[in-house]
């Protein structure tokens, strides 16, 4: 019985029901025309029922409805800050304007239902109302029961039943409602896939600000960790103060990044400073060298006339590579070759094999994974692993 009662304690079924009431006003306004409301019989009853079905149906041909009936349906049709019970869960109905005549015919539909159904609910209420006010005696009412002496106490008595019976139906009514909504005024296949893309490019753009944090940021500490220990191992005033101004310049340059991306993550609307390019690879390669790495480099070709997407990514692989090769081998040899040519950019990037993984087959970490998503985004292709007693990195990527 508690759970037969509940409909009556949550306002959703309130609002769900002014909601179907609403709907009834056309048609009653129609019948005031014709066939008008004194005294209807059934016949004009089923007139005033069909003859606004025109006026709805043409309705449901200008793209605006569909996004006012979408707002109204969200609004009293489910649960939200109007409702005892909190329901944070989308109700799956569109608030768009209408694109394809399939939301057109859709709108259509539900405009129909929506004024049947609050045609035949006003009869229900009205009905149910006036037996309530019936049975509490209230005079001036045409009595539709059978006159038992001394029994008005019984009717008095029988007073709230019709009131809870319309409340259930209108709950019950509500819910059929809410549900017709989800499938006439819900998301079409068209805003599903562009709901869809949107929700893909907010994940490619989130791993892409994930890598970005993750190399600049494992770059600038891996060169003050690695500096920081070669400064206090050499005990030499001299290369203190060079790699404390090494590590200045590289965390300036790391919180230069960490506020571009920020800016792209707070969508203040402004345009993200500019990310570096392989042209400015001498920045990285003074680094390395800076944190104790014998970096031999090695460019062919016009780094400046690169396609500004692979050459901002060329970049951060480039990074990456030199952060994991001082992160897992120290200060060591290391060479850098970076060839430009036609129709292709290749970059490699060899050390030596530190001891503990000299027998390892390639893997890697977030790091490498990351360097084969960049690659992979720009269609070419990235391999590490180790070589002849070394550990290579090898990109290719296509400029055209």
């Amino acid at each position: 019985m508690p759970g037969l009662l509940l409909p009556l304690t949550r306002a959703v079924t309130y609002t769900r029901w002014l909601h179907m009431l609403v709907g009834a006003i056309v048609p009653l306004a129609c019948a005031m025309v014709y066939p008008g409301l004194s005294h209807p019989s059934p016949h004009d009853w089923l007139l005033i029922a069909v003859l606004p079905l025109p006026l709805a149906l043409a309705a449901g041909l200008v793209p605006s409805v569909r996004y006012a009936e979408g707002l109204q349906a969200r609004l009293m049709l489910f649960p939200g800050p109007h409702a005892r019970v909190r329901n944070d869960e989308d109700p799956g109905v569109s608030t768009v304007f209408s694109a394809s005549w399939t939301d057109r015919a859709r709108t259509g539909a539900w405009l129909v239902l929506r004024l049947e159904a609050g045609i035949a609910l006003a009869l229900v209420t009205n009905t149910l109302l006036t037996l309530t006010l019936s049975l509490a005696g209230e005079p001036g009412l045409a009595d539709p029961l059978p006159y038992v002496s001394g029994a008005g106490w019984i009717y008095a008595l029988l007073a709230p039943v019709p009131v809870l019976v319309l409340v259930l139906v209108a709950a019950g009514a509500g819910a059929l409602m809410a549900r017709a909504a989800r499938r006439l005024l819900g998301p079409s296949v068209t805003e599903r896939l562009a709901e869809l893309e949107k929700r893909t490019e907010q994940l490619l753009e989130r791993n892409e600000i994930a890598r970005e944090l993750h190399d600049t940021l494992g770059h600038a500490l891996t060169l003050a960790v690695v500096q920081a220990g070669a400064a206090r191992a050499a005990g030499d005033p001299d290369f203190t103060d060079r790699a404390l101004e090494a590590i200045e310049e590289t965390g300036r340059s790391a919180l230069e990044d960490l506020d571009r991306v920020l800016l792209v993550l707070r969508e203040t609307g402004q345009p993200a400073g500019a990310r570096p390019a392989l042209d400015e690879a001498s920045r990285l390669l003074d680094s390395a060298r800076s944190s104790g790495a014998q970096v031999d480099a090695e460019v062919t070709g016009p780094l400046e006339d690169l396609p500004g997407p692979v050459s901002r990514e060329a970049y951060r692989m480039l990074q990456e590579a030199l952060t994991n090769v001082l992160r897992h081998a120290g200060p060591v040899p290391v060479g850098v070759r970076i060839g430009v040519e036609s129709a292709q950019l290749r970059l490699d990037v060899r050390n030596p094999l530190p001891v503990q993984v000299s027998g390892a087959a390639g893997g890697g970490g977030r790091g490498l994974r990351g360097i084969r998503e960049r690659a992979a985004l720009l269609g070419g292709e990235a391999h590490a692993g180790p070589d002849g007693g070394h550990w290579l990195l090898h990109v290719d990527l296509p400029l055209r």
